[in-house]
């Protein structure tokens, strides 16, 4: 999927502006689904990687050769780490409000940050440094009032999942390989999980057409999109673009199911939002002065 006319930074920026909003219908997606927990993941899962064999063979039909699957060790880190981070999501979503998981999950850009500090040797400015102090006190807020609301789980299972996707962005910017079916073949690790523990039971979906649509599109767009951007971009760029599915994601969840956010929340996601939009800004104002 080669994106020829345009320079590596702005690809970046294409692909993962074309992921965040792909991203945000997952949980709504989930919701409407209206199913138990590993049921919900393991259709999501199957249908991600019964999607991608799909794609996979039309573009080796179209091209006579196929494309980059699990690019080495690499690879195989950031695919489990993609699996992995889809557990954690759906524990999330099916244990605390949508508001929480979108919030906390928007500390990525900043686990990022540390990661690539600790691993790549890319030093955070201080402006870097000051949001993420925000951040840690707007996530802070949240989960407790999210331990006091018995949310604790949900609000965890939100943090771990930030981490291990700054994880799995980090390995992708270090190696600077062709990531982008990487996470969609690693759907199959939450998939066996999951069937797993739901199957001596039996599957249980009311609407099971939205998780489907949910597995064989949203998810692989989204999954491709931003796991290729980091072949273009920063680990703390590509970790932004997830931050839209903290802004869209609660606005379709109060438009479908109009659920509202605890006061907490808000607050503690307002400073999140507010300090990601200043660090942004200022590192676009410091990019073209460098640039002048």
């Amino acid at each position: 999927m080669p994106l020829p006319q345009l320079s590596d930074h702005r690809k970046g920026l294409l692909l993962t502006a074309i992921g965040g909003p792909a991203l945000s219908m997952d949980i709504p997606l989930v919701r409407l689904a209206d199913g138990d927990m590993w049921s919900v993941l393991g259709i999501r899962s199957v249908a991600t990687v019964a999607a991608t064999i799909v794609i996979l063979a039309v573009i080796r039909l179209a091209s006579g050769r196929w494309p980059v699957l699990i690019p080495g060790r690499p690879g195989l880190l950031a695919g489990a780490l993609y699996g992995l981070s889809s557990i954690t999501f759906v524990l999330s979503v099916f244990n605390t409000p949508t508001a929480n998981v979108v919030f906390i999950v928007a500390f990525n850009p900043m686990f990022g940050a540390l990661l690539s500090w600790l691993f790549l040797k890319e030093k955070p400015q201080p402006a870097t440094l000051l949001a993420m102090l925000f951040m840690i006190f707007g996530v802070g807020l949240i989960v407790r009032d999210g331990l006091s609301s018995g949310h604790m789980l949900g609000d965890t299972m939100a943090l771990l999942s930030a981490l291990i996707l700054a994880a799995a962005i980090t390995v992708g910017r270090a190696s600077r390989r062709e990531m982008g079916f990487a996470p969609l073949l690693a759907a199959i690790l939450p998939a066996i999980f999951s069937l797993t523990l739901a199957l001596p039971a039996g599957l249980s979906i009311t609407h099971p057409g939205w998780i489907i649509l949910n597995g064989a599109a949203m998810m692989p767009v989204a999954l491709w999109c931003l796991a290729t951007g980091p072949r273009y971009l920063s680990a703390p760029e590509v970790g932004m673009f997830y931050l839209l599915e903290t802004v869209l994601a609660p606005i379709w969840v109060w438009m479908i199911f109009a659920e509202t956010p605890a006061p907490m929340t808000l607050v503690g996601g307002a400073i999140l939002v507010g300090a990601i939009a200043a660090h942004s800004v200022w590192m676009a104002r410091g990019k073209r002065v460098q640039l002048a």
